[in-house]
């Protein structure tokens, strides 16, 4: 065991990680070994600071944002309607991940069960697959809102918000729902540890002493048929958006309007970019410390959820009133 934490630790799991003595033979294991960050153990205690701050502040926000559009009638349209899908996918994402990570910071509690692991990795691709869709929904309405603010409130109707908002579920729920019964089928006769925080998808396949092609192929189809797809529709709104916003006849018009679609923006960004980068440090970033890898997945999966509702809260003004009205309300 100390030979297989030691290779695992300096980098990859070679195919001859552990002697052939010492080798455990299991189709299924009964559960996984998760490392946490490797080769950092000893600092998991500081580690779950900023894991702990960045799950409270998503839980706070988001919980906000979803009481203060219920709350308030005039922020029931599809921009907000929107939001508050955002919210729910954030919520759900942030849970599946961080609290059996700091059981992993804060007791030692490294072992999940085998279907445990499986439900996890569904539920983080999942919500990740449908947070990348309602961006993409978000997009659109701010297209229309700005290119084609006339006709806004006849093309996004509360029925329109709802078949897409299930478009976007049903699309993500059904593509990713193959890929846990793919990784079920594998053969883990190496080892059960996983050097990783969470059940991420390729953590787990890279276990399996079989020709893992099929899930490799499969993650990267679902890759590209939804974060892909709305990838381009986020661009070609946008690029619209921006061409809208600069034909503007003023200066300060153009401002204020850059200024509302400058937050989705950065949202977008945040999203797109470090996912970016943990897709291609997973495939091509063979030379990367593995302790490196893991926190900028964790990066990706947690800051999102974490800025938007800042994001959202703090750059909506219907919103910072909304919440400024409910706190003036409580103080008086």
């Amino acid at each position: 065991m100390q030979e297989t934490l030691f290779c695992l630790r300096v980098g990859r799991l070679p195919p001859c990680s552990m002697s052939d003595s010492n080798a455990t033979h299991f189709t299924n294991p009964s559960t996984f070994i998760l490392l946490g960050v490797p080769g950092w153990e000893s600092a998991h205690v500081w580690i779950s600071i900023p894991f702990c701050t960045m799950y409270t502040i998503a839980v706070l926000g988001n919980f906000t944002i979803l009481f203060v559009v219920k709350r308030e009638m005039s922020l029931h349209g599809p921009m907000y309607y929107f939001l508050c899908m955002l919210a729910v996918s954030d919520l759900i994402l942030s849970t599946s991940i961080v609290p059996k990570t700091l059981s992993i910071f804060w007791f030692n509690s490294r072992e999940i069960d085998f279907n445990a692991c499986l439900t996890q990795m569904y539920f983080i691709h999942t919500f990740l697959s449908i947070e990348s869709g309602i961006l993409g929904a978000m997009a659109l309405d701010r297209y229309v809102a700005i290119c084609d603010p006339l006709r806004h409130s006849t093309i996004l109707t509360d029925p329109m918000v709802a078949k897409i908002g299930l478009a976007v579920i049903g699309r993500c729920t059904v593509l990713v729902l193959p890929t846990p019964f793919l990784a079920r089928q594998w053969p883990y006769c190496r080892t059960n540890i996983i050097t990783h925080t969470h059940c991420e998808h390729m953590a787990v396949v890279k276990l399996a002493c079989a020709d893992t092609r099929i899930s490799n192929y499969y993650g990267l189809s679902v890759v590209f048929l939804v974060t892909g797809v709305d990838a381009i529709i986020i661009t070609v709104s946008y690029t619209q958006i921006l061409r809208a916003i600069f034909s503007l006849p003023t200066k300060e018009t153009q401002l204020k309007t850059f200024g509302t679609c400058g937050s989705h923006l950065c949202v977008i960004l945040v999203f797109y970019i470090p996912g970016l980068f943990s897709f291609l440090t997973h495939r091509l970033g063979h030379n990367l410390a593995l302790h490196f890898e893991v926190l900028i997945a964790n990066v990706y999966l947690l800051v999102p959820p974490m800025l938007n509702p800042i994001i959202y809260g703090v750059r909506t003004r219907q919103i910072r009133e909304r919440l400024l009205t409910l706190f003036t309300q409580k103080g008086a």
